[in-house]
C-alpha cells in the first residue's frame, strides 16, 4: 500500500470507491420514505434525495449518472474543508460517509477537525461518532432498529484506516 499521501485537491473517488457506494445504497427504481426521516425525505435510486418526490422513478442509468454527479459535488466540498494531504482510501471513506450524512454535516464534524489538525488516526475514529438513525443509537447491544448503520460506521473505520 502507498505510503505517500496525496494533496486533496489531485483526489477523486476511486472507480472501487464509487461502486462501494453503489452496492451498499442498493438501486430502487421508484421512490421511497427514507428509514430515518420518513416521506418528508423521498429516496431514489442510488440513495439520491436531492429535489426527489414521492411516486417519482429512475433508469439504472439515469440513477448511476445522477449519482456520479453528487459524488462530484461531495468531492468538491470536501476539497474545500480538508485542508491536509490523504491516501485515497482515507478520501474514498470520507467522500462515502459525506454521501451519507451529507457534506454540510461532513465539513463541521469532528472528523474534519481532527484533520486539519493532523490527526488522522483521530480523523478514523470520529466516523464512530455517526452513530445515529435520529434518536436511536445503533451501535447499542441488541440494536435491531439500525443495525447496519453501526457495521458500515465500522466498515468506513477500518476503510479509513487502510485495513
Amino acid at each position: 500500500m502507498n505510503k505517500v499521501r496525496i494533496a486533496i485537491a489531485a483526489l477523486t473517488l476511486s472507480a472501487a470507491g464509487f461502486v462501494g457506494i453503489l452496492n451498499r445504497e442498493g438501486f430502487e427504481p421508484t421512490a421511497y420514505p427514507d428509514p430515518v426521516h420518513g416521506a418528508r425525505l423521498p429516496t431514489i435510486g442510488f440513495g439520491s434525495t436531492e429535489g426527489v418526490k414521492m411516486g417519482d422513478t429512475i433508469t439504472p442509468v439515469a440513477a448511476v449518472n445522477r449519482s456520479l454527479r453528487e459524488v462530484r459535488i461531495f468531492e468538491d466540498a470536501l476539497k474545500a474543508c480538508i485542508k491536509v494531504p490523504l491516501h485515497q482510501y482515507e478520501f474514498d471513506a470520507y467522500v462515502e460517509l459525506s454521501h451519507n450524512i451529507g457534506p454540510g454535516a461532513f465539513c463541521r464534524s469532528t472528523i474534519v477537525k481532527r484533520l486539519n489538525a493532523g490527526d488522522y488516526p483521530g480523523a478514523c475514529e470520529a466516523i464512530l461518532l455517526f452513530k445515529r438513525a435520529g434518536n436511536q443509537d445503533c451501535s447499542a447491544p441488541g440494536n435491531r432498529v439500525c443495525p447496519g448503520l453501526w457495521k458500515d460506521r465500522l466498515r468506513l473505520n477500518a476503510k479509513c484506516k487502510g485495513e
